[in-house]
């Protein structure tokens, strides 16, 4: 089997699709140079650059019975094998407690087949080990139903994002923090670069060259406060539907990360300040729902953090356009889904430039 050119890559943004991308590469085309440049990095805070405010877990909102469930399953596989060999990652297997207001077939859990009917059965049941519907008592009043799912993973972000820098660093990526308003300039910036990667983001909304209105910003606000002397031992999640503006969470993180109660999913909402009234409502909501954390006056803030999720009409853009003599893949929009199809996605978009630079390649 012939070994694959060297080309030069530059990924554009250095949240999870970025890092997970220029990592993907590495790995594909070991001898390349490869570098991330981007105006926030781990570490840094800004409402725009979401990947440090997730929650963040793996608990797919996929349904489209194609693609983008293979893009979660794929993560899911990743975060299997850093857990096991790589527990410093800041990634741990834990169960949640998902209660949905709404019944099954109006939550948006079932796969969408291509009749357009909805499936009998999540997904991913097979792939996390299996899934317990709740019994009626267990279920909180109000509410239609509920699941447990025991293997699935919660993710510090404050840990893996650095976590998977450090890894970057490790392979010889570089790393420049620049800022561009237009995509062409980071070809004229990196000029033997046979592929740019489009992992800006949010920023895909105004960046120059690529000004994609179908993304729009999805307000999420959290409240990080200490672990309560009763250890949590699973995730809680609560809302009438997977995807929903009313979203209640509670995601204990691992390696001392404390626990990030959440949240709200207002669309179109550019607003990047943190509303204190809202935090005492989430507080009140997670407490209702995780009855380890005690009463909400008991407990102890940390934080309070609000990011604007990449969402976009007609789902995340995985694509390549050749611009002149240079590939561009446009790898944004994962809206809330960025950890949980990170890797899936990177895969994607190595994929695409893979075929394109080397045609004859078998993947």
């Amino acid at each position: 089997m012939s070994s694959l050119p060297t080309p030069e890559f530059v990924v554009l943004g250095a949240g999870v699709i970025g890092l997970s991308t220029a990592l993907t590469l590495s790995t594909t085309f070991p001898s390349s140079r490869i570098t991330i440049t981007a105006t926030h990095f781990p570490g840094d805070r800004a409402a725009i650059y979401a990947s440090p405010w997730a929650g963040a877990n793996w608990l797919s909102v996929a349904t489209d019975g194609g693609a983008f469930e293979s893009y979660d399953r794929v993560t899911f596989q990743r975060f299997d094998e850093l857990e096991r060999s790589r527990p410093e990652c800041g990634i741990k297997r834990m169960g949640i407690r998902a209660i949905f207001d709404n019944v099954i077939e109006e939550a948006g859990v079932l796969s969408v087949n291509e009749g357009g009917e909805l499936g009998e059965r999540l997904w991913y049941e097979e792939l996390v080990g299996g899934v317990r519907m709740l019994q009626p008592g267990e279920v909180p009043e109000g509410a239609k139903w509920g699941m447990e799912v025991e293997g699935t993973f919660v993710v510090n972000t404050q840990v893996y994002l650095p976590w998977l820098q450090n890894e970057a660093l490790k392979k010889g990526i570089k790393f420049v923090r620049r800022s561009y308003s237009n995509i062409d300039d980071v070809s004229k910036d990196f000029p033997q670069a046979a592929a740019v990667f489009n992992c800006t983001g949010l920023g895909s909304y105004s960046l120059g060259g690529v000004e994609d209105h179908n993304l729009y910003p999805t307000r999420g606000q959290v409240v990080l406060v200490a672990e309560p002397k009763t250890p949590i031992s699973k995730m809680y999640f609560r809302s009438p539907k997977r995807v929903d503006p009313s979203t209640t969470y509670v995601f204990p993180r691992p390696l001392g990360g404390g626990v990030i109660l959440g949240g709200c999913r207002q669309e179109g909402n550019w607003d990047g300040e943190v509303d204190l009234e809202f935090a005492e409502d989430i507080k009140k909501r997670c407490c209702a729902l995780c009855p380890e954390l005690g009463k909400p006056q008991e407990l102890q803030v940390i934080s309070h953090g609000v990011g604007l999720r990449p969402s976009r009409k007609g789902n995340a853009r995985i694509e390549g356009e050749q611009r002149g003599s240079v590939l561009i893949v446009h790898n944004y929009g994962a809206s809330g889904a960025g950890y949980q199809a990170s890797w899936g996605m990177a895969a994607r978009g190595v994929d695409i430039a893979k075929q394109t630079l080397t045609p004859t390649s078998k993947l």
